[in-house]
């Protein structure tokens, strides 16, 4: 993205273009990277977000829709939103009862307080402006409502660390080229990299205007999973 905090290292229309490219693996490339995995954390992060039937909820970076079909199961009535039209085909696909729209998450086109919690799975750290992006989720999200951040987050402790480090260091750019594209699963773990720690993301939720800001820790450390509430 642009340099800012917790972005990575090439501009918005590169990263939209490289979401776009590699949107027909990206599926079946998080299930190998995680041993299928991310499946329940986006569960659990859906459970954070407390929605049920009659709540409404917006998924900012829904990709190929995966966090928002889990809402949807809980009975809220979700809205899914990404900037790479590619992604969205196949979320409406998978899920073609729900809405997708193509949006910015810097600047989300819905009214202030629109919905009873927002969320984001794999795509914070994708934000050009982190603060700006956490902002805007927490602009559009109703007081009490809940916003919901499941990102990867780097682990500091061996033996963790260690195999950590050479699985996106080296493994994941290999099944990159697997793939047919190395580039793009090089800037996943250089991504991964710059983004803030568990305790600073929560600061700049906190700094958002959210209360009660709270994290979970799975996968060894691997995982990071932030909940808090729009006072």
């Amino acid at each position: 993205m642009s340099g800012a905090p917790g972005s990575g290292t090439l501009p918005d229309t590169q990263v939209r273009a490289m979401f776009d490219r590699i949107a027909r693996v990206y599926d079946r490339m998080n299930s190998v990277m995680t041993a299928g995995m991310h499946h329940r954390w986006r569960e659990r992060a859906a459970d954070l977000a407390r929605v049920g039937p009659g709540s409404t909820a917006l998924d900012v970076a829904t990709g190929t829709g995966d966090l928002a079909i889990e809402l949807a199961r809980r009975g809220a009535e979700v809205t899914g939103s990404d900037f790479a039209p590619a992604m969205l085909e196949i979320a409406r696909r998978k899920a073609p009862g729900l809405r997708f729209e193509e949006g910015d998450a810097l600047g989300l086109a819905y009214p202030d307080a629109s919905f009873d919690a927002v969320t984001v799975g794999f795509g914070a750290r994708n934000f050009a402006d982190l603060d700006r992006g956490v902002a805007e989720m927490a602009r559009v999200t109703r007081p009490g409502g809940r916003v919901v951040v499941l990102e990867i987050t780097t682990p500091e402790k061996p033996p963790l660390s260690w195999f950590f480090r050479a699985w996106f260091g080296h493994v994941v750019p290999q099944l990159g080229r697997v793939a047919g594209d190395p580039d793009a699963y090089t800037y996943l773990p250089s991504s991964v990299r710059r983004f803030p720690g568990p305790a600073d993301l929560g600061t700049r939720m906190a700094a958002a205007g959210l209360v009660d800001v709270r994290w979970i820790l799975t996968a060894g450390g691997i995982i990071a999973i932030h909940s808090g509430t729009k006072a």
